[in-house]
């Protein structure tokens, strides 16, 4: 037997040209659409519905037949919170979908307020500090850690990528729901301020600075920089101590997400949080 939300007669859509398809498809490709919006997309039955078990109801909710017929649980779950529901056809599903082998369940959400966060730094916190992080991928694994191992919450440059963009919610794995989030237009600035009033902030560099592992934590903000160059030098500058991890291979440094999960297990466990 289905769940009551299959009994809901929800509207079909079958054309690709149809408005709200392509809405939801301008959603996925750019980030200066959602931001005109105020919305972003989540695509993927696990996605979907910790976005509703966070507290947070879909504007829309699209899903094909057989996503309804393999997932009817968590299919009603999100139906049943959404504000919009329509069953799409398979090939129109194909124009919005940005994963190789698509679930069949896509949401819209409207953005999620993240402006309560910069005064509630709590200087024996944990956090983390992004600059530049171009990568999606690398950004959603990075949030993804960071909530797992405890993360107060996270600083992101505004030329970090866009923390909406579908990479970085389905790698994220439902943190973009959860974690607190900042982007700031004055990363160095926002930096320098907490610097100033007491916040330990820790820059991540791959010479001259001291072995994390010798590090004695009591909470603070740890800063990890782009992919390829690093942190900038003003923002190394705006810190209060500079870390490094000790490696023995040949490698010069490790990717910025293995580093992240590195820096932050290390942070955590020296000061008692894991």
């Amino acid at each position: 037997m289905f769940p009551k939300a299959r009994k809901k007669n929800y509207p079909m859509i079958t054309s690709k040209d149809n408005e709200t398809v392509k809405h939801a498809a301008k959603l996925v490709k750019s980030a200066s659409y959602r931001r005109e919006c105020g919305q972003f997309a989540a695509e993927g039955v696990r996605i979907c519905r910790d976005g509703v078990r966070s507290g947070f109801s879909p504007e829309l909710f699209l899903y094909t037949s057989a996503a309804l017929e393999k997932y009817p649980e968590d299919y009603a779950e999100i139906a049943d919170s959404s504000r919009k529901v329509c069953e799409v056809s398979r090939e129109v599903f194909s124009k919005i979908c940005d994963t190789k082998s698509p679930q069949g369940f896509f949401c819209v959400y409207n953005m999620l307020d993240k402006q309560k966060f910069p005064y509630r730094i709590n200087k024996r916190g944990n956090y983390l500090a992004l600059e530049r992080i171009q990568d999606p991928s690398n950004l959603g694994t990075i949030l993804r850690t960071a909530e797992a191992l405890g993360i107060e919450g996270a600083v992101l440059s505004e030329d970090c990528c866009d923390f909406y963009s579908p990479k970085v919610v389905r790698g994220s794995m439902g943190a973009v729901f959860r974690m607190p989030l900042l982007v700031t237009d004055s990363f160095v600035g926002y930096i320098s301020g907490l610097t100033e009033s007491g916040v330990d902030t820790y820059a991540s560099v791959p010479v001259m600075a001291e072995d994390i592992t010798k590090i004695s934590f009591n909470g603070g903000v740890m800063l990890i920089g782009n992919e390829g160059n690093g942190l900038s030098d003003a923002a190394v500058s705006a810190c209060s101590k500079k870390i490094t991890i000790p490696m023995r291979g040949r490698a010069e440094s490790l990717n910025a997400a293995a580093a992240a999960a590195v820096l932050m297990w290390e942070m955590l466990r020296e000061n008692g949080s894991m």
